[in-house]
């Protein structure tokens, strides 16, 4: 089916750019961690005991540096100095360690989990939206947005609850040593340090996100078009445009270079501008420190203390610029999934809707249905017609009438913008779109497969199908014999969108698949235009039994594909001509004897000419479509 549909975002704009603030996005991951909130409170726990140990190695270490001024020889510091020095601090770091391994251990799955559950939703959601989302969708950019939203989910919370939350449990701890031991200019000193140090960082990253985005819109631009390009190798091939695709890929790499250096250069300065902070604040910090051992208000010990502390709190700190940019790149980019989860559906189920119910063949109708993808071109114009049960109707006309559009809402692709589409006197609006499409089979004039094997391909159009089903379906698709003769047989691999197979074979693996569906509907939509005129014969038979007893559409160009239906519908510019069984449209000698006549005589002119080449009129020649 031939893909209509208008795009409103710009080649290089994968995704909507709708940003939300970084508590709006952190409001809705909220949700899925407190599925695992007692793993939460446990991984908490475990920070705030590993911090406790932390903090207790300067203490020990200002004791045992006071402990040493014990007299040289004396008996008791053979046992205070090593013994007490190394029980003691190997206690405390074994202690630290151990909770922390126990943090990373309880709060995995929650990391895991909550990833993993985004991950679905969003899968979910994408396949929940409508088709003219899919049309519009570039497929490189949206799967390089979930990617990076999965990874930010993870990325999220490990600096999160690793990094910047024990840090400031750690500045807690510290500050309040220093307050009660020792005069206020350490406690001030410190927090005008901690102060600067956080101001200064955050406005430095907040002012570097720019350039981050402008780098991931560059290489979702770069990674679209790449996997655009090679998606579509055969065309570029076949028109040796080798050269213009790799300057259109060199120019998002272009952009994505611009960007990236632009957030380098500004790191650097983020990072030097720390380090003054850092500098200052340590050299001040122990200048008081000396000043108190000289005199005599502070012990030696007190000042190994404080200077373990500021290693301790600036080795972190030193990293919290990095820390925070991650955790504003992870923002970024979990808001951009969330972006994707925000888009609506254009079809929906109503609250509560019911499945269709069907017993047997249905009748399917089509009453004064009025269509437009856009606004500005209606498609079509008060179509009405009836399938009944357990008879063929088919459509037919030139490309462009609407013929096509007719399946994608009888599939409720799309809703009707005025009358409405019935099965078994059921508005399908009314029922839920999962029973709708269970009801119908399709086989579209454009075959997709998935880069699988054939036996996988078949029997997607019925899970859990047993082999010897899919075998029997291929056999009535005329493929069996094909496959059997390959290598690897039903294991044989089609490769990405079936272009390891040629065409006919795409659509004989499609007419296979819906085969083993068995819908009480079937759709075909130019089920046989791939075909040679010898299969086409051979597979109409199947399809006409296939059909026998069931509800059935057929979208065709070529006439001889349709002359047994119960009715034939003459289309043209979304309004119907003519209708009537074969033989009364050509005895009406209106648009659809016009039609076969064309034909009949472009066969005729085929076949003479095969003739007088050499070839034999076994009727190997393809029929012309209109």
């Amino acid at each position: 089916m031939r893909g209509r549909g208008s795009s409103s975002d710009s080649p290089d704009t994968p995704t909507i750019p709708r940003t939300s603030s970084d508590w709006e996005t952190l409001g809705r991951l909220v949700p899925y961690l407190m599925r695992y909130k007692w793993r939460v409170l446990a991984a908490l726990l475990f920070v705030l005991a590993a911090k406790l140990a932390n903090v207790g190695v300067p203490i020990l270490l200002k004791h045992l540096v006071d402990a040493l001024s014990i007299k040289p020889g004396d008996p008791a510091a053979i046992l205070v100095v090593p013994v007490g020095l190394l029980l003691a601090y190997g206690l405390l770091r074994l202690s630290t360690s151990l909770f922390t391994e126990l943090r990373e251990l309880v709060f995995a799955k929650a990391t895991q989990g909550a990833a993993r559950s985004i991950a679905l939703t969003t899968f979910e959601h994408l396949h929940g939206l409508s088709l003219r989302f899919h049309l519009e969708r570039q497929t490189g950019g949206m799967t390089r947005d979930i990617e990076r939203g999965v990874k930010g989910v993870e990325s999220l919370i490990s600096y999160s609850l690793y990094s910047i939350f024990p840090t400031f449990v750690e500045v807690a701890l510290v500050l309040g040593i220093l307050a009660v031991k020792f005069d206020a200019w350490f406690f001030w000193i410190t927090v005008t340090a901690l102060v600067l140090y956080i101001t200064f960082t955050v406005s430095m990253t907040e002012w570097r996100t720019r350039f981050r985005r402008e780098a991931n819109m560059a290489d979702s631009s770069a990674h679209t078009k790449a996997i655009d390009s090679l998606l579509n190798y055969e065309t570029v091939k076949y028109f040796n445009n080798e050269g213009f695709e790799a300057s259109r890929y060199d120019e998002s790499l272009e952009k994505l270079r611009s960007a990236r250096l632009k957030s380098q250069r500004s790191l650097s300065l983020l990072n030097s501008g720390q380090q003054v902070i850092i500098a200052v604040a340590l050299v001040s910090m122990l200048w008081r420190a000396t000043q108190g051992v000289v005199d005599g208000r502070l012990s030696l010990g007190d000042l190994v203390m404080i200077n373990a502390f500021m290693i301790q709190l600036y080795i972190p700190l030193n990293f919290l610029g990095a820390i925070y940019r991650e955790i504003k790149q992870s923002l970024t980019d979990l808001d951009r999934m969330f972006t994707l989860m925000d888009r609506e559906r254009e079809v929906a189920d109503k609250p509560g809707a019911p499945a269709l119910v069907v017993e047997g063949s249905p009748t399917v109708r089509f009453e004064n249905v009025q269509f437009a993808y856009e606004a500005e071109r209606p498609i079509l114009h008060g179509v009405s017609f009836e399938i009944p049960a357990g008879k063929t109707v088919a459509v037919v006309g030139p490309s462009g009438s609407g013929k096509s559009t007719l399946a994608r809402l009888l599939f409720r692709f799309y809703d009707v913008q005025g009358g409405r589409v019935t099965i078994a006197g059921q508005d399908i609006r009314d029922v839920t779109q999962a029973s709708v499409r269970q009801a119908i089979g399709i086989v579209p004039q454009d075959t997709v497969l998935f880069n699988d094997t054939i036996a996988y391909n078949i029997a997607y159009g019925r899970a859990g199908a047993t082999q010897a089903e899919v075998e029997t379906a291929a056999r009535a698709a005329r493929i069996h014999d094909f496959i059997v003769s390959t290598p690897k047989g039903y294991e044989t691999m089609v490769g990405e969108r079936g272009l390891k197979l040629s065409g006919g074979e795409k659509q004989r693996v499609a007419i296979a698949r819906t085969l083993l569906k068995n819908p009480p509907i079937l759709i075909f939509d130019e089920a046989t235009s791939a075909l040679d005129s010898a299969n086409e014969r051979a597979i109409q038979s199947e399809l006409r039994s296939a059909a026998q007893n069931k509800t059935a559409l057929v979208i065709a160009h070529r006439l001889s594909t349709v002359v047994d239906a119960h009715e034939i519908i003459v289309m043209e510019a979304g309004h119907i001509l003519e209708r009537g069984t074969h033989a009364q449209l050509l005895s009406s000698g209106g648009r659809y004897a016009h039609m076969w006549a064309l034909q009949r005589d472009a066969q005729e002119q085929q076949r003479g000419g095969a003739t007088e080449s050499g070839m034999n009129d076994s009727g190997e020649v393809a029929a012309l479509s209109v």
